[in-house]
């Protein structure tokens, strides 16, 4: 079997390069690429794309597949090689249900849906996007039918792609579970004396604030030798490979933490891809699941750099380029940047309020596959929920439906954000429990520690084990959000005297 893993590797290195090719193209249509070069790109994207799916779908690929997967008790299933054969057999069963021409279409489709979404949302057009999204829908419904497998809800083959071996109703149970604790916290911590944060709205120079994002991300542990940082519309972290991980963020108006706290976030994604096991680089394996992902992000952001340790460190930097803060103490500051209150905006969000701007989502796009809610019709309803969970109403359709970027592709991992912040707080403690002064660590600007412990329980892994594996294995015990809630307790308990 040994020759025929290595010709299993022959494949997968092949399809990998082909996939960094699309990653980085992505990348430079967010970035770079001038707005009138979209019709090129998306020929471009959906040629590359073609010739990667039709090689993941090969037959001579499948037959290798399914004869190495029949043998995989040779190996250990925690081995390298068992982990590619089993991770590679998964998606080839789910890939080669789709027909190549309906995969180029929807990339097609998608590059340009992009560059809409951009003028859209510049224009607060919404109907300017809608027959876009409805061509993206209507190409997605087509791929769950390819995919349904006995499954009544056509949204769990999307959710598959993303949380291997979760479904719609499994992600209802944990979101029902604690969408009334939530609202409750948010109500009780309404009925406190607000944080004053007035004094973070201030517009510093952008080359400092770039720079000190800069800092933080090279302090945490992120390579800039295998990365850069750069702006875009909405922040994101282009995985290329383990050598080359590139981050972006964006500038708020009259709002640097934003720009900070989104430098944070995607290097603890790039950092994460940036400590992956060499020996899946071009196994196609390193691609670990949404949720896993989300975890390490959400663990840099929220956890560390919302602590008051982690600004223990930084506060000197950020009162330099901001000089009114040299008459806040670190306190105030410290509960500013840990303001609760019910935002329009997910990415600017809190991590109380932020749940309920996935559930938001996580339900639209349930109802939209199910055929129970019109395109046209999302905004009233966008609108309608955001009333009921956070209390506000979008002034505008920039502000409410049009704001995310993620409906240009596929759906079913708007659920992975909110999965990965409640694994993120079980990692925590575990950590904590086995380095318990990783924390004041943190306050003499010592990360390494914490990345180190991460890369060996998390990082290294890559996409060898799912969500609910990963979870098994780094915490010893099931993904569960009772962690995650009792952080928000006491924390927030604490900052607001509860």
């Amino acid at each position: 079997m040994e020759d025929k893993f290595e010709l299993l590797k022959q494949y997968l290195a092949q399809i990998e390069d082909l996939e960094g090719a699309l990653r980085l193209m992505g990348w430079d249509q967010q970035t770079y690429m001038p707005p009138g070069a979209a019709q090129t790109r998306a020929n471009q994207i959906a040629t590359i794309n073609r010739m990667a799916h039709e090689l993941q779908t090969r037959d001579e690929l499948g037959q290798l597949l399914e004869e190495l997967n029949h043998n995989i008790e040779l190996w250990d299933y925690d081995s390298d090689e068992a982990s590619i054969i089993r991770f590679n057999w998964r998606e080839y069963q789910k890939l080669v249900k789709i027909p190549a021409e309906k995969m180029e279409a929807f990339t097609a489709t998608s590059t340009l849906a992009y560059e809409v979404w951009k003028e859209a949302r510049a224009k607060n057009d919404f109907n300017l996007f809608s027959p876009h999204l409805e061509k993206l829908l209507d190409l997605q419904l087509e791929f769950t039918e390819f995919l349904q497998d006995g499954t009544e809800n056509p949204y769990d083959s999307l959710v598959d792609f993303y949380e291997p071996g979760m479904t719609a109703s499994m992600i209802h149970d944990v979101f029902s579970t604690i969408r009334p604790r939530l609202i409750d916290l948010i109500k009780t911590i309404s009925g406190t004396d607000q944080v004053d944060d007035a004094f973070l709205f201030v517009n510093p120079p952008q080359d400092d604030l770039l720079e000190l994002g800069r800092t933080m991300a090279d302090k945490l542990g992120y390579s800039f030798e295998h990365g850069r940082l750069d702006l875009t519309t909405h922040p994101f972290t282009a995985g290329i490979s383990y050598r080359d991980a590139r981050i972006t963020t964006r500038i708020v108006d009259e709002n640097p933490i934003s720009t900070l706290f989104s430098c944070i976030h995607e290097a603890g994604h790039a950092i994460h891809r940036q400590q992956g096991n060499p020996s899946l680089y071009r196994t196609l394996t390193s691609q670990y699941s949404m949720g896993i992902g989300e975890s390490q992000s959400r663990i840099y952001e929220v956890v560390i750099g919302m602590s008051r340790e982690f600004w223990l460190h930084f506060y000197p930097e950020i009162q330099r380029i901001i000089p009114s803060l040299t008459h806040v103490t670190l306190e105030p500051f410290y509960r500013a940047i840990n303001k609760i209150e019910p935002g329009l905006i997910r990415v600017d969000a809190d991590p109380v309020t932020y749940g309920l701007h996935i559930m938001l989502r996580f339900e639209l796009e349930n109802l939209m596959l199910n055929g129970k809610v019109k395109i046209l019709d999302l905004p009233e309803l966008w609108n309608a929920k955001m009333e009921e969970y956070l209390g506000l109403i979008p002034p505008d359709d920039a502000q409410g439906v049009l704001q995310d970027v993620h409906w240009t592709g596929l759906m079913g991992y708007f659920p992975s954000y909110l999965l990965g912040s409640i694994f993120a707080v079980q990692l925590w403690d575990k950590l904590v429990e086995e380095q318990p002064t990783c924390v004041s660590d943190m306050a003499n600007g010592e990360f390494s520690p914490i990345t180190e412990w991460l890369g060996e329980r998390i990082h290294t892994h890559g996409g060898k084990f799912t969500l609910l594996e990963i979870a098994e294995r780094a915490v010893g015990d099931s993904l569960s959000s009772e962690p995650f809630m009792h952080y928000l307790n006491e924390k927030f308990g604490e900052i607001y005297r509860l």
